[in-house]
């Protein structure tokens, strides 16, 4: 008989160097593994023969403003991708490989080889900012009022099991006490199990290790007593809405004007107005994992894109100079051991990336508005895909300088043929303010619709009494007296002060509608609602006046643009609009208008469409104005005007086309 072969052991370390060679030469360009080596050796310090990277290297290198305070997070998150597949062992020393694996996964280029979804890179972001504490994961727990949402506690029951064994917790963050770990379920599946981490799972199998030695690491680090601060999250936040604009040729210091006077305040309200989506900060200190798996992929989706431009950075090197030739060529395919030489450069590179200043680029936005503010455009970047905001928006109304009316919104936007930004800013009113029959304006609107039913939605915590709603509307906008427009990449929002979204559903197709005076009984934009009912209609069917019909989930502005109402019926399960992943309660919202402002989606090719359609429609009135034909005969100036196409159906005065 042959003798039995032998297996070879190999150590974690070796492994997760192999897996780090893999990540290098499958994820990274040549020229671009080459800059990040040079990185690593300009930055890295050394300890008995072990080359690393320390916290304020990489924040001085990465450019991370001070005032932000977030160096520490970073730090933490990156300490604990470094330990990638074997988590347990976090946090790891951030050596060449560990960095390797960190800017692989960060950039999302790790995708080249683990085909897992971002689902799994979620959950991996979620415990490298976790801590694992009883004390702080019980407090969620403990309901601190009657008033807590259902919602919540649901979490819990849904994704619990059955009773668990407390296991030893471990934290990886340092500053936080480390507790046993307790029985939070948020990371059992319906069965009861404990849920295998798919990317850790993927990393082993592309390494083709046997399955004995992978059961020992699946459940390390589980999501069990797991929670997220929420000062640690709202300073991350902060830093992601200063990156979210940032490009693969730009550096973070461009935008330092953005970290200074109103424009940090205003990074800091964004960030709270996030945070007040995911935690009730009256009776939760973090974020636990339920949360956040439910939350982020419906209101934050594209959060932690800005990671990708911001890390790729250690894919460039400012040190790159051609025109120098070594006598020996390094291959540049594998990972370098410790104080090995940095790899020459590839002898035919691809074109080298410019490092662009902020006097080469156009600016985030090119008008100036109200509501938007580039940090708003940022924080819009989380749920809509940053290629179609920064830079490509265009203010094409504006209430405080066109005038807050139909005729004037009509006149500058229903000519733009791409999609549009529609935004409300207000200021809430108080139930005793907006009783029924006290006349005025706020009277007659308050009149028109349906008794109160709803406490306000003012989130715990917080005081302050501005809403800022919105919608992204990706048809052209136009007159709608019986049949709403709109699609189902229809998107309803609000911004503050909680940021939430409201999906398109197909329940029903009433997403927008405009309607004027006299046509409509109750004119006005609605979102949401269904379609805009006649004024004789109204008429017929009531002695009395009649009550404006609001949707599930919508928003109504009057048509004065004074005054607006939002509506959140989460108990009917949704309309046009499908109701709040966060809030899962009913609320309304009515609010006096401070502002209103729309801006296009667009570049050069839709500001030169609306341009043209708007010179037409010119020399059509002005063709009109000017025909004088002083016979006298009204009908035979008629029907003069009528052979010259100028007016009646036989119009053909000008070309759309």
């Amino acid at each position: 008989m042959g003798q039995a072969h032998s297996e070879e052991v190999r150590s974690r370390e070796d492994i997760s160097a192999e897996l780090a060679e893999k990540f290098a030469r499958k994820c990274f360009e040549p020229l671009e593994l080459y800059c990040f080596k040079d990185n690593f050796k300009s930055l890295a310090d050394h300890q008995q023969h072990i080359r690393y990277l320390k916290e304020d290297v990489i924040s001085k290198f990465l450019e991370l403003p001070d005032v932000l305070n977030v160096s520490p997070v970073v730090f933490q998150m990156l300490s604990y991708i470094g330990a990638f597949p074997f988590l347990e062992d976090a946090p790891a020393v951030l050596g060449f490989e560990q960095m390797i694996v960190c800017v692989a996964i960060l950039t999302d280029r790790h995708t080249k080889i683990l085909a897992k979804g971002a689902a799994t890179r979620r959950k991996l972001l979620f415990k490298s900012l976790a801590v694992y504490d009883r004390k702080l994961s019980e407090i969620e727990k403990r309901p601190s009022s009657p008033t807590v949402d259902a919602g919540e506690d649901e979490d819990e029951v849904k994704e619990g099991g059955g009773p668990s064994s407390s296991t030893a917790g471990r934290s990886h963050a340092p500053g936080f006490s480390i507790d046993e770990a307790g029985d939070d379920e948020d990371d059992l599946g319906p069965a009861g199990d404990a849920d295998d981490d798919e990317l850790v799972l993927a990393a082993l199998n592309s390494l083709d290790l046997d399955d004995a030695f992978k059961t020992g690491d699946l459940h390390a680090a589980s999501t069990r007593g797991a929670m997220i601060p929420a000062d640690n999250f709202r300073r991350l936040v902060m830093l992601l809405l200063l990156v979210a604009p940032l490009g693969p040729q730009e550096i973070l210091s461009t935008y330092a004007d953005r970290v200074a006077g109103d424009e940090l305040e205003g990074l800091r309200d964004a960030a709270d107005d996030i945070l007040s989506s995911l935690i009730n900060v009256e009776r939760s200190p973090g974020i636990t994992f339920a949360q956040f798996r439910r939350i982020i992929p419906a209101n934050l989706p594209f959060l932690f894109q800005g990671f990708s431009a911001l890390f790729e950075k250690f894919l460039f090197s400012r040190n790159l100079d051609f025109s120098k030739k070594r006598k020996e060529s390094v291959s540049t395919t594998g990972t370098e051991s410790a104080g090995s030489s940095v790899a020459s450069p590839p002898s035919s590179p691809p074109a080298i990336r410019r490092v662009m200043t902020s006097s080469s680029l156009p600016p985030l936005l090119q008008d100036k508005g109200h509501i938007l503010t580039p940090t708003i455009v940022s924080q819009l970047s989380f749920f809509i895909p940053g290629s179609d905001l920064f830079r490509r928006l265009r203010l094409l109304y504006s209430g405080a300088d066109a005038g807050f009316s139909m005729g004037s919104f009509e006149t500058k936007v229903f000519n733009w043929r791409a999609p549009t930004l529609l935004l409300v800013s207000g200021t809430r009113l108080t139930e005793s303010s907006d009783y029924h029959g006290q006349g005025g304006a706020e009277g007659l609107f308050a009149d028109s619709l349906p008794p109160r039913r709803f406490p306000d939605g003012r989130p715990a915590g917080r005081s302050e009494d501005r809403v800022v709603f919105g919608v992204l509307v990706k048809q052209p906008w136009r007159t709608a007296h019986r049949e709403c427009f709109g699609d189902t990449d229809t998107l309803l929002f609000q911004l503050s002060p909680v940021h939430d979204v409201f999906r398109a559903s197909s329940v029903n197709r009433n997403y927008v509608s405009f309607a004027k005076a006299p046509a409509a009984a109750f004119p006005g934009i609605a979102i949401g609602c269904p379609p805009p009912q006649s004024a004789t209609a109204s008429a017929s069917r009531h002695s009395g006046s009649s009550l404006r019909s609001l949707g599930p989930v919508s928003l109504v502005v009057d048509s004065s643009f004074e005054y607006g109402v939002f509506t959140h019926d989460y108990t009917s399960r949704g309309g046009a609009f499908a109701g709040s992943a966060a809030r899962r309660h009913d609320f309304q919202d009515r609010f006096q208008v401070d502002d209103i402002e729309v801006w296009g989606c667009g570049g050069d090719d839709e500001a030169r469409q609306q341009r043209e359609r708007w010179e037409w429609e010119h020399r059509e009135a002005e063709a009109r104005r000017r025909v004088n034909l002083g016979t006298g005969d009204r009908e035979a100036d008629r029907a003069l005007l009528e052979m010259a196409g100028l007016v009646g159906n036989n119009r053909s005065g000008g070309s759309m086309n």
